[in-house]
């Protein structure tokens, strides 16, 4: 099974390979760059999820998955960060070839959740989280990965009424935070 860094290798080399093959399939255009984004946003949203509930799954289900996700939640949070990584040279590209920027509330709330992707990412090596110490490392994470929960959420929810995909999408979100608060581990615990 795969782990640790080389998880995140793959994820990459997956990661490329699919935004490579729709630019090819659709070329650079509007309806190649949106592709590429609903794409990475499926993909990054996955990574989300399985992070989001990793320790409340070695709550309610101990055993090897569950305890998987949460030796691997670094990995699958780095990988996460690549996969959003190319969701912005998406919305990059998307602004080049429609000649027009996202709306500020989407720069706002994007450029923030970026901020908490590039702190998150940073702060995920044995030497940053170090020297961050385990009281600010924790509130880091937890709030940005509420921060991000909460963006995926009310970005698939807007869409929820035109894509099905989307619903299922945001479903599986505002379940995942439901499973989340409901089996919370002891004060304590990871």
């Amino acid at each position: 099974m795969l782990k640790g860094w080389r998880l995140v290798g793959w994820a990459a080399l997956v990661l490329v390979t699919m935004a490579a093959a729709i630019v090819t399939a659709h070329g650079l255009t509007t309806q190649g760059m949106g592709a590429l984004l609903r794409a990475t946003a499926r993909t990054s949203a996955l990574l989300l999820l399985a992070a989001f509930v990793a320790t409340p799954a070695r709550v309610a289900r101990p055993g090897p998955a569950s305890r998987w996700l949460v030796e691997n939640r670094r990995y699958i949070g780095v990988s996460f960060a690549v996969s959003h990584a190319v969701h912005l040279l998406a919305i990059i590209g998307l602004a080049v070839v429609a000649r027009q920027g996202p709306g500020w509330n989407v720069a706002v709330l994007g450029g923030i959740g970026y901020l908490f992707i590039a702190a998150m990412t940073a702060t995920s090596f044995d030497r940053t989280a170090a020297w961050l110490g385990q009281r600010r490392w924790k509130r880091l994470h937890t709030t940005g990965l509420y921060y991000l929960w909460m963006t995926f959420t009310l970005s698939f929810l807007g869409s929820a009424s035109r894509e099905p995909a989307a619903a299922a999408a945001a479903a599986a979100l505002l379940g995942a935070l439901a499973f989340r608060l409901w089996f919370r581990p002891a004060p304590g615990a990871g």
